[in-house]
């Protein structure tokens, strides 16, 4: 906006207004202040040190059937067997990761029991796999 005014001698003096300018760069400065912590924070992320693994670890699929029966690489074993499986499993220098796959009609008991198993032996490279399609 512009503005005007008249003097005694009738000429006509043109000044800027400068509001409009003031108000720009008071949101630039606050934006600015607002960003900048944002900019400044950092993310402290632990990475392993030392030299990567030596044997990438062997799979082995641990089927729980829907009705509580249990194989161990598709060989059906019994509750001792798996316990001296997952026993030997858990000896080894490079624990093999254990995929427990359960059947969607099996109870919890039956997957509870052997995830009991696998820590009282000392397995810890263990994880559920999800088969089922939606």
């Amino acid at each position: 906006m512009a503005m005007t005014t008249n003097t005694v001698d009738v000429e006509a003096i043109a000044e800027m207004n400068t509001t409009p300018l003031i108000d720009v760069m008071l949101v630039l400065l606050t934006l600015l202040i607002l960003t900048l912590p944002l900019q400044t924070n950092a993310v402290k992320i632990d990475l392993p040190h030392g030299q990567p693994p030596k044997a990438i670890p062997t799979v082995v699929t641990l089927r729980i059937d829907f009705d509580g029966t249990t194989s161990w690489n598709g060989v059906p074993v019994d509750r001792a067997t798996l316990d001296a499986d997952l026993a030997t499993a858990a000896r080894q220098d490079t624990q093999p990761d254990i995929h427990l796959v359960a059947d969607r009609l099996v109870k919890y008991d039956a997957v509870a029991r052997v995830l009991a198993d696998a820590a009282r032996a000392g397995a810890t490279h263990i994880g559920l796999v999800n088969t089922q399609t939606y």
